[in-house]
């Protein structure tokens, strides 16, 4: 994918304050559960199920395909409209299919289009959807990790 290529990628993502996640996972993995649970906190629904990539300026994009703009799958309700934003900045990438098993894990990256964003895994808690809306909220993690373990040990 170039600058003026856009790629379409079987994922969902939600943005605060411009910054997105890309949720990435099997079907069936809780993409869009886990979506719906970040915007009753206050994410903004980006797009579910596809979305549309695009670089620019060293930096990813994020939007919703025309036809699926506005629309959240909620298993057992059926497609639900909602409010979207236009397109976001992805800052941080979440794989479902891989479990976290660090209380304060290491930064990890990745690299979509030559452009290299965080990547996190799941975490099968109650404060999951909290924790990355703050996150977002605070455009990532903050530098003090070491100075956390070694004071909270």
């Amino acid at each position: 994918m170039t600058d003026a290529d856009p790629d379409i990628v079987h994922a969902t993502a939600v943005a605060v304050g411009g910054h997105a996640l890309l949720i990435v996972g099997k079907s069936g993995s809780g993409k869009s559960s886990l979506a719906l649970e970040m915007m009753v906190r206050g994410a903004e629904l980006v797009a579910d199920d596809r979305v549309v990539l695009s670089a620019s300026g060293g930096k990813l994009y994020a939007k919703a395909p025309e036809t699926l703009r506005g629309l959240i799958e909620a298993r057992g309700l059926g497609v639900l409209k909602t409010d979207f934003v236009e397109t976001a900045e992805i800052i941080a990438v979440l794989d479902l299919n891989e479990t976290e098993t660090e209380r304060i894990p290491p930064a990890r990256q990745t690299t979509i289009s030559g452009i290299s964003l965080a990547m996190l895994h799941n975490v099968a808690s109650q404060h999951f959807p909290a924790a990355l809306i703050q996150y977002l909220m605070s455009v990532g993690r903050t530098q003090c990790d070491t100075a956390w373990n070694t004071d909270n040990a």
